[in-house]
């Protein structure tokens, strides 16, 4: 039997003395380019900086989201988020939380946000081209789970062309990892401007085309 069920989302704000800064986009959009940056500018003013990511480079569960992705190993998409969300938790409670109860500035390349656009894909609902029921009913179930963390205090979405990104990637010369295909990529650079547009109160939209330094 299908049910519609609809409901509000009241996301956590940051209570803490830190500031909290997150860069969003698909491979290659440039995030730890601008993470670095922005890295050098606090520090410049004297702030003590913390950088992190998602999945994470350090956290053993981020490490081993890294490897499977990368090796392409077959495991359903359920199970993926949650080895996503465990990371995530991991991350928020001994990385993020503490750096911001210190006061001090924590710059993220990627957040929760980035869960929805992937998730959604995941789970086959990647039309975001046209108002669809089955989509919104799996993002906000996406969403439900993944409201108990902390909302950034910005969010950054660096907007880049599918060309752009597959001219960057052939550049680096990098093994890619399950996402990086092409009809993957162009779902995910509809996905994010999907919940930009959803959500456009929470993301400051950046033109990623740019060279580095305007950005």
């Amino acid at each position: 039997m299908r049910q519609h069920v609809a409901f509000d989302i009241e996301f956590k704000r940051n209570p803490h003395k830190g500031l909290y800064i997150v860069l969003e986009g698909i491979n290659a959009s440039g995030k730890n380019t601008q993470v670095n940056n922005l890295k050098k500018y606090f520090q410049s003013q004297g702030k003590k900086v913390v950088t992190t990511d998602e999945p994470t480079h350090t956290l053993l569960i981020g490490k081993f989201v890294r490897k499977l992705i990368t090796d392409g190993e077959k495991i359903p998409p359920a199970a993926l988020q949650y080895l996503y969300t465990a990371d995530r938790i991991i991350n928020h409670q001994t990385i993020i939380i503490p750096a911001l109860e210190q006061g001090k500035v924590v710059l993220a390349s990627r957040s929760f946000w980035s869960a929805v656009v992937y998730g959604v894909m995941d789970r086959g609902k990647s039309d975001y081209t046209r108002p669809d029921a089955d989509l919104i009913l799996t993002a906000q179930g996406i969403l439900s789970m993944y409201h108990q963390f902390m909302l950034p205090d910005i969010t950054f979405y660096l907007d880049i062309t599918l060309d752009t990104v597959l001219s960057r990637m052939e550049a680096m010369n990098k093994k890619g990892d399950i996402y990086e295909k092409k009809e993957k990529l162009s779902q995910l650079i509809s996905g994010y401007k999907w919940i930009v547009n959803q959500f456009p109160e929470e993301f400051v939209m950046l033109d990623g085309e740019k060279p580095k330094e305007e950005v």
